[in-house]
């Protein structure tokens, strides 16, 4: 497999995002700062002016310090709604579990999944001019079967592949890194994104496909200019978004690159679905191309540029919460060494029968689970937009183009679901009989220092929102958790793991996200 420089690329979009989004952040922030000074004085007159001003300078405010805003309208809401307002939008944050069944119920005309990820990502713009509908089902759900039926019932054939993939790949990132004082210094997040990449293209969408260069060299670009198209558009006025959302797609291109290449792997298999319906024989296949085509409606078959829109937002939405959970979940096993011993011996005991069951692993199971508690991808969940005036049972109104939302990040740490929230407590979540069946006696720090109900990683419920909540949850959890056991174990296998810096800032903010820093960098040492 030949080696993928994003180099060139990644500096490139660093300037790009560095010159785009900074200088709209800051000349808006010292526009409305002149303003807000001017409008303070003493003058009734101006007083619901200042007002409004203050709270659009407090809504940009939120680009870089969401979770923080979202923390704090939590911890004085005492369990009822909370609003928080950004740039675009304004999110009503709800947290008890009445509230989260309300919000579940609702109906998809009223508030939309959909119609906050379109919103999110600018499919228009980022998706090769896909404009998706904002209610669920128009064009039918078949993702979803794909997602939580079929690639979840196929992990036992995925998952061998993977790991030895894991290997290889991890090797060859790990070679390209600088030797500082005889030990390589790898900077984690950017070397876990391409394995991640690769890993993911390979259980997406075959081997045929990874072993397309061009293909794989848009794969990571693709993500990363989503991320920076869609956050400068939300941040244009209305008639601007058109002009600058068409100039940065030409520009930003490997939109356009990754919907090429799949055309005619995707062209191919509607060709043999339409073969197959006249009664020839066509190859069995087994990938998500295959199962979005079978799943996709009877009644209104979909074409490849519809499939291969449906591929490209499940692309962009794995590799963003796969990396970033990985990250963490490595990072933490350096910060908290004492889970490695007993974490390894699970795996070197268990790992066979995982990779054949897809299931199993319970202590690696739960310090993925406490790491994603204590460091989430994201401080919100639930997320649903208002299509229609939405109204919840107390009374709290929602207008249309609003959000209903949970603050997923801080109730993860609410002490009333979490005793000890602020302590990582790796074992937190593993049931006490698999801990006392062990073959050897914990050390004592590995201990479990809390009473929690056990729990596996991709378990829902309405205090923990990493997943989302009832019918809208995440489809794809039991591959993405699986996925994530498959890379953390193989490189616990084979490698110890230090931070070259542990005290220094390992993430960053923007919205609601907490994004990990490029500079973070982490020494992984071949086991003797």
């Amino acid at each position: 497999m030949d080696k993928l420089d994003f180099s060139q690329f990644q500096a490139s979009l660093a300037r790009d995002a560095a010159a785009t989004t900074t200088i709209s952040i800051i000349l808006s922030i010292i526009s409305l700062s002149l303003l807000c000074s001017t409008l303070t004085g003493p003058t009734t007159a101006w007083n619901p002016i200042a007002q409004y001003i203050r709270k659009r300078i407090t809504a940009w405010r939120y680009l870089l310090n969401g979770p923080r805003l979202i923390e704090e309208g939590y911890r004085k809401s005492d369990g009822e709604p909370y609003e928080v307002l950004a740039p675009d939008s304004r999110y009503v944050f709800i947290s008890s579990p009445k509230h989260i069944k309300e919000l579940d119920h609702a109906p998809d005309a009223a508030l939309s999944l959909l119609g906050a990820a379109k919103h999110m990502l600018q499919p228009k713009y980022t998706m090769n001019g896909f404009n998706w509908f904002e209610r669920r089902g128009v064009e039918g759900i078949g993702f979803v079967r794909t997602l939580r039926t079929l690639l979840t019932n196929n992990l036992p054939q995925i998952l061998p592949d993977l790991s030895i993939k894991s290997k290889t790949v991890f090797d060859e990132l790990l070679e390209t890194h600088p030797v500082v004082n005889g030990t390589r210094h790898s900077p984690v997040y950017p070397m876990l994104m391409k394995l991640v990449v690769q890993l993911n293209a390979l259980a997406l969408f075959g081997q045929e496909l990874v072993g397309n260069v061009e293909f794989m060299s848009s794969a990571l670009p693709y993500v990363e200019q989503t991320l920076l198209i869609s956050e400068v558009v939300k941040l244009l006025p209305g008639f601007l978004k058109p002009v600058v959302g068409s100039v940065l797609s030409r520009r930003l291109n490997a939109q356009k690159t990754f919907f090429g290449c799949l055309v005619p792997a995707t062209e191919l298999r509607v060709q043999e679905r339409d073969l197959k319906q006249l009664g020839h024989d066509v190859p069995k296949r087994a990938d998500c191309i295959q199962w979005i085509i079978d799943t996709a409606p009877k009644q209104n078959p979909w074409s490849a540029e519809r499939v291969i829109n449906e591929l490209m937002a499940i692309w962009f939405g794995s590799v963003h919460i796969l990396t970033t959970t990985i990250v963490y979940a490595v990072q933490d096993l350096c910060l908290h060494p004492e889970y490695i011993d007993p974490i390894r011996r699970e795996l070197e005991s268990d790992y066979a029968e995982f990779e054949r069951t897809a299931k199993g692993l319970p202590l690696l199971d739960s310090f993925l689970r406490e790491s994603a508690r204590l460091t989430p991808v994201e401080s919100m969940s639930t997320r649903r937009r208002a299509l229609q005036p939405f109204t919840f049972s107390d009374g709290t109104a929602l207008n249309v183009g609003d959000w209903a939302c949970s603050p997923s990040g801080v109730m993860m740490r609410d002490p009333s679901q979490f005793p000890s929230p602020e302590r990582f407590d790796g074992f937190r979540f593993v049931d006490p009989a698999v801990l006392e069946n062990l073959d050897r006696p914990l050390d004592p720090q590995a201990q479990p220092k809390t009473s929690q109900k056990p729990a596996q990683f991709t378990d829902i419920d309405s205090s923990f929102l990493m997943w989302g909540y009832g019918r809208m949850a995440c489809p794809g959890r039991y591959y993405a958790s699986a996925f994530m056991k498959v890379v953390v174990g193989q490189i616990l296998m084979k490698y110890d793991l230090k931070l070259v810096e542990p005290d220094a800032p390992r993430w960053m903010t923007w919205r609601a996200a907490m994004l990990p820093s490029n500079k973070t960098t982490v020494v992984f040492t071949p086991r003797s």
